[in-house]
């Protein structure tokens, strides 16, 4: 399993690695506040604070410790948002999807759909990972609905176990997908976007 920097393409998005020239693009999203309010990072607001966010994404690639990606919304070739692998641990056949972030017009769409397709799909049948864990905020209720909508399992909540830069400590709900829950996972997601 070495997940390294890859681009995978669907028919609505294409995933491919962060660099500094999403900076512009992603900046025209960045800017929802509410977007970033159950993010371990403050709002970014303008194309100098979006290219700092990257670097820093970039910088804990670099320590091996998150694979970024941008989403390109391929309609558009825009990116509109980003995933991110993370919590890589080859011996354990485990890998967490997260850091994700997504302007509002590619919410609810598509395009989101398929990101968790192809980036669940790249886990389990490229890289074969046993686990794929992802977590949530658990204020952020929405986000818990739509990873349980895709058939992953709630494991729990770590109590207190994040610091926001606006000083509140969060909880964090845990949900997984083993590798023999996946067939189920991915016909569930498939299904999804041929409707």
């Amino acid at each position: 399993m070495a997940p390294g920097h890859v681009t995978l393409t669907g028919q609505h998005v294409r995933i491919e690695p962060l660099t500094a020239t999403h900076v512009a693009d992603l900046a025209l999203v960045a800017v929802e506040p509410e977007m970033w309010a159950y993010l371990p990072a403050r709002a970014s607001r303008d194309e100098t604070e979006v290219a700092a966010w990257i670097a820093g994404a970039l910088a804990e690639a670099a320590k091996g410790t998150r694979i970024p990606f941008a989403i390109i919304d391929r309609a558009s070739g825009r990116a509109v948002g980003s995933k991110s692998y993370l919590d890589v641990a080859p011996e354990h056949l485990r890998i967490e999807i997260g850091w994700t972030w997504l302007g509002a017009p590619a919410r609810r769409t598509a395009v989101n759909t398929e990101c968790k397709l192809l980036l669940l799909r790249h886990a389990f049948e490229t890289l074969g990972c046993g686990r794929v864990q992802l977590k949530t905020d658990g204020r952020n209720l929405r986000s818990q609905t739509a990873i349980a909508r895709l058939g992953a399992f709630r494991e729990g909540v770590l109590r207190k176990h994040v610091i926001l830069p606006d000083g509140f400590v969060r909880d964090t709900v845990m949900f997984s997908i083993t590798a023999d829950e996946w067939p189920g996972v991915r016909a569930r997601l498939e299904d999804f976007l041929a409707r």
